[in-house]
């Protein structure tokens, strides 16, 4: 079992950045596959960004591509997403998510086993 925790969001201005952190548990961290994904109000959950369990491979979706970097520190059990030049289209809820195997396809919701509990990404005009 793994547990995930998010934290980093928060509210800032249109143009702005943040750093969200996913701490995790467990000792096998350095195998999981990871994902950032979000939900607006009245959305559909959407893929962020995703890598591969050796960092080797990282993948993000069009809306967010050279504006999002996506890391991992396995020492720490951590996963990041670094946002620059934030837009209010990306206010949305967060989630963190793991794979305990490499998906198939890394923007797909139900490739991941274990989800954190979100944080709040504000961003204001």
């Amino acid at each position: 079992q793994v547990q995930l925790v998010e934290s980093g969001g928060g509210l800032v201005q249109a143009g702005g950045s943040l750093r969200l952190s996913c701490a995790a548990s467990g000792r096998t961290f350095r195998w999981y596959a990871m994902g950032w994904f979000r939900q607006a109000p009245g959305k559909e959950r959407e893929f962020v960004a995703a890598l591969s369990w050796s960092g080797s491979r990282t993948y993000y979706a069009d809306s967010v591509k050279g504006r999002c970097i996506i890391s991992r520190d396995n020492a720490k059990n951590t996963v990041y997403l670094q946002m620059t030049s934030l837009k209010p289209e990306d206010t949305a809820v967060y989630y963190c998510a793991a794979s305990e195997r490499d998906p198939v396809n890394y923007a797909l919701g139900l490739e991941y086993d274990y989800w954190g509990q979100g944080t709040q990404v504000t961003v204001s005009s």
